[in-house]
């Protein structure tokens, strides 16, 4: 079977599309060695707060813009139990609170301040709590030539894991060539997430939400059935 790859920026607690193309693939590479980026969701996602949604974040010290993930610490004035607080007064009667909240808590036990550590464990954490297999890879660990960009930066990373298949989120549609992919012996494709819905406390739905609102409002089983509720496009 041909070795299927995809690559993605460090998100904290991302929503069901980010843990379908997760699923998807043999081995999924998350960057540590690029630039932060501000108001993106390296340190933030978005909660339902009543029907309405409101930010969590991750609070960071005062550094550099130029400084790339992996140098970005998560700032000593930090309070893990706000996030706590935030998640608890929001989602106490969910019917899947207890176990949702459970693996917050232990995201959130989390010693280390290094941002790009402290979110790669919660990525850990939560693909074992869904029942994601898929191997978990550091981009800077990857024996490639790390001043490469774009294109060139990922093409050499599929090479060098042996990938034969690129999986994109669809938006990124526009940011690849297949037949550069094509002419080095590897197929791109790209996911395309179903609209997915569910009961939210009864009121509007508001989609795209950190994945904490899924797991709240439906458990493990349904997540399940959700991770493959997605369409695989073949680069033309």
């Amino acid at each position: 079977m041909d070795k299927t790859v995809a690559i993605m920026q460090p998100y904290f607690l991302p929503y069901i599309g980010y843990w379908q193309l997760f699923n998807i693939v043999d081995e999924f590479v998350v960057y540590n060695n690029i630039k932060y980026t501000k108001k993106g969701w390296i340190n933030r996602n978005r909660y339902l707060c009543g029907h309405e949604s409101r930010y969590f974040t991750l609070q960071l010290e005062n550094d550099s813009d130029s400084l790339d993930i992996r140098e970005r610490t998560i700032a000593v004035t930090f309070s893990k139990n706000k996030i706590l607080n935030q998640i608890r007064a929001a989602y106490q009667s969910a019917p899947c609170f207890d176990e949702s909240y459970e693996l917050l808590e232990r995201i959130m036990e989390c010693k280390d301040r290094n941002l790009f550590g402290f979110i790669f464990n919660s990525l850990s954490l939560t693909a074992n709590h869904i029942g994601i297999k898929t191997k978990l890879t550091i981009s800077s660990r990857i024996g490639i030539d790390h001043t490469l960009k774009s294109e060139k930066r990922v093409i050499s990373i599929c090479k060098a894991l042996g990938a034969r298949k690129y999986i994109n989120p669809i938006g990124g549609i526009n940011l690849y060539d297949g037949n550069e992919f094509l002419s080095n012996g590897i197929e791109l494709n790209f996911l395309k997430t179903d609209l997915i819905e569910y009961n939210q406390n009864n009121g509007a739905f508001v989609p795209s939400l950190s994945i904490l609102d899924v797991l709240m409002f439906n458990g493990r089983e349904n997540i399940k059935k959700f991770l493959g509720s997605m369409m695989l496009l073949e680069c033309s």
